[in-house]
């Protein structure tokens, strides 16, 4: 069994007495509990425990005892509140002195973050052996891929009386599928864009079918080139299955093998080589699609296999642009500069010239627009085409879940009709219940408006298919940063910036929210690596989270460069406000996004609950602008952040 107290590292740091008491005082609870149910504390690690016991029904009763008492302590004291988790495995250990190693240690440690506050969470060993020897009720979470462990585990939870509601979890019902990367064998290195523009082809198709649940591209791009076993990949991504194989083009000559295979066997399901030219390639992923649904017991309906057939353009030429579209927008997505831009926006302007009733191709650029608005191209330049593109493609494929998706972020980013957008976002959803960027956005639409138990059962989805990407993760930090749970919002972000070091706004935010929970040390420490880059944005929030420290001189000096033109054209205004508001210059603050949402502005409603806003908040000018917005005047945290700043 692992214990941990939730909070603990925070009090330290804000009032180290009282950590240390708290320390004391779970020990004296401990100590009795674990006499009566013959265990033993192996160890002591900062503020949670080790401890192992005879056998699993002892084990599941002191966690039971312990969490009873200390619901009791909790609602009858007025001092900081002891709450722990709990995680408990069975398994044979292996003794090192007074210490104890193994497999079945470290499947603990990692039940024991999954456990609610003030819960005990187990493993299907444990609850196997006592089920069927408590009273107390069981809830199944399903099956968990654990850090630094090979295989999922399943785990279940003790429901108190007392018992908090769950924060929404999905657990996957339905096979789970990854699709690989294909790997590009062509003689030409440069037909590497036909390889990775047919895997999501692949991986778009496959998600037409309702009884399946496909992992997204942004996680399964990630073990391109990979050594990783398949049962090591399956059990990172939670799937039952996996489907891999290559691709060598000649000309219009294509050779494609594909291969099914069962995680937990390592067996093939099917395999398949196709030998056929450009022409037949929809043919071929029609085939990989029926073959895949046939192996996982999936009857197809007479709806998904037309879809799955579809051939969504007679042009191999056209097809061809679009896959070069496909890839130069994936690059744009991991690096952003003007020219991918321009490069991925012709190549998809050459594949609707060369068809012109190519929906994909329009649905595709749209998104692709959607992206760099705002970044290397204005929404004045970009709204209107993509208002364009999404017509098009909806008139031509009325149930295109991707023009649906580019629709609702048009509605929510440049149109600010929340409602609209919502309804897009959910009709982009229901005819692809696997389009995982629906989900992530409709998941921060539902952010801003404040919904966030909606937002985090949308998010929550979307990390279900995409365990391993950046945006939903990323997004349920934010949302909890906003719902005015930092410290969850600290451990999440510090989790997937493990994952993208070089993520800068999520870099500046983990920042931030060590700043308000008064841990300055950690702040320092996470915007050092932006402190000396040349990129205007990591030198904004590098300053902007030395003023939150009491520490605005590097802040000022920014506003100068931008009042002297040294900022990029493009840049966006309201940092330039949030940045006054931050420096005391409310009054500048207020000028700034009023003139911003005069001319159109589009990005104070995506940061108005962020903190460097906070000075501002209360002014009725600023309510006035949100009240204009449809957004709420009020923040559903409870706290203010208004950073103490020393004279330059």
């Amino acid at each position: 069994m692992f214990t941990d107290i939730v909070g603990y590292t925070s009090l330290a740091q804000t009032d180290e007495a009282s950590a240390l008491r708290l320390l004391d005082e779970q020990q004296r609870l401990v100590r009795p509990i674990l006499e009566t149910h013959h265990g033993r504390q192996v160890k002591m690690m900062g503020d949670g425990l080790l401890l192992e016991f005879h056998n699993a029904l002892d084990a599941v009763e002191f966690g039971v005892e312990l969490q009873r008492r200390l619901h009791e302590r909790n609602t009858r004291k007025n001092r900081p509140p002891l709450e722990v988790r709990v995680g408990i495995h069975l398994g044979d250990v292996q003794r090192k002195g007074s210490d104890i190693v193994g497999d079945a240690v470290n499947v603990a440690s990692r039940v024991e973050p999954v456990a609610d506050v003030g819960g005990v969470c187990l493993s299907f060993q444990v609850y196997d052996q006592v089920h069927n020897k408590v009273s107390y009720p069981f809830e199944k979470l399903g099956p968990r891929s654990l850090r630094g462990v090979r295989e999922s585990v399943d785990l279940y939870r003790i429901i108190f009386p007392w018992s908090r509601a769950r924060e929404p979890s999905i657990e996957p019902l339905l096979p789970r599928l990854a699709v690989l990367p294909l790997t590009n064998i062509s003689p030409d290195p440069k037909d590497e864009y036909f390889a990775e523009g047919l895997s999501e082809e692949l991986i778009s198709v496959l998600s037409q079918i309702g009884g399946l649940r496909v992992i997204a591209r942004t996680s399964v791009g990630q073990y391109r080139g990979t050594t990783k076993s398949i049962g090591q990949i399956g059990s990172e991504l939670g799937v039952s299955s996996v489907l891999e194989g290559s691709v060598r083009k000649s000309g219009n000559q294509l050779r494609i093998t594909v291969q099914l295979i069962d995680v937990r066997t390592q067996e093939h399901r099917w395999a398949q080589t196709y030998d056929r030219t450009l022409e037949n390639v929809f043919a071929i992923q029609a085939e990989v699609a029926e073959r895949t649904a046939s192996a996982l017991k999936i009857e197809l309906l007479k709806s998904e296999r037309e879809a799955v057939g579809e051939r969504p353009t007679r042009s191999a030429g056209a097809y061809e642009w679009y896959l070069r579209g496909i890839q130069a927008a994936r690059r744009f997505e991991e690096r952003t500069s003007k020219d991918t831009d321009l490069e991925a926006a012709r190549h998809f302007e050459i594949a609707i010239r060369e068809d012109p009733q190519f929906a994909a191709a329009y649905a595709q650029y749209a998104d692709h627009l959607i992206i760099a608005g705002g970044d290397t191209r204005s929404w004045e330049e970009a709204a209107g085409r993509i208002r364009e593109l999404v017509t098009k493609a909806l008139e031509l494929n009325p149930n295109s879940s991707a023009a649906h998706g580019a629709r609702g972020a048009l509605a929510a980013q440049v149109d600010h009709d929340w409602s609209g957008a919502e309804r897009e976002f959910q009709q982009a959803i229901a005819l692809n219940p696997s389009n995982t960027e629906s989900r992530t956005r409709y998941g921060w639409l539902l952010r801003v408006l404040q919904r966030f138990k909606d937002a985090k059962k949308e998010i929550l989805r979307a990390i279900e298919q995409d365990p391993l990407g950046y945006g939903p993760r990323a997004s349920l930090a934010w949302t909890y940063a906003e719902e005015g749970n930092t410290e969850m919002s600290i451990s999440l972000g510090e989790d997937v910036l493990k994952d993208y070091p070089d993520a800068i706004n999520l870099r500046g935010s983990l920042a931030t929210w060590y700043a308000a929970a008064g841990r300055a040390e950690d702040a320092l420490h996470t915007i050092e690596p932006l402190g000396n880059s040349s990129d205007e944005y990591s030198r904004l929030y590098h300053c902007s989270v030395l003023a939150f420290l009491g520490k605005p001189e590097e802040a000022r000096a920014y506003l100068a460069d931008w009042e002297g033109g040294r900022l990029p054209e493009e840049f966006d205004i309201t940092y330039i406000a949030m940045l006054c508001a931050q420096l005391g210059e409310h009054e500048r603050a207020l000028a700034l996004i009023e003139a911003e949402d005069r001319q159109g502005g589009r990005d104070v409603w995506w940061f108005y609950q962020w903190m460097a806003f906070d000075p501002i908040r209360d002014d009725s000018r600023f309510m006035a602008l949100l009240r204009g917005l449809n957004l709420p005047t009020t923040l559903a945290r409870s706290w203010r952040y208004f950073p103490r700043l020393s004279r330059s």
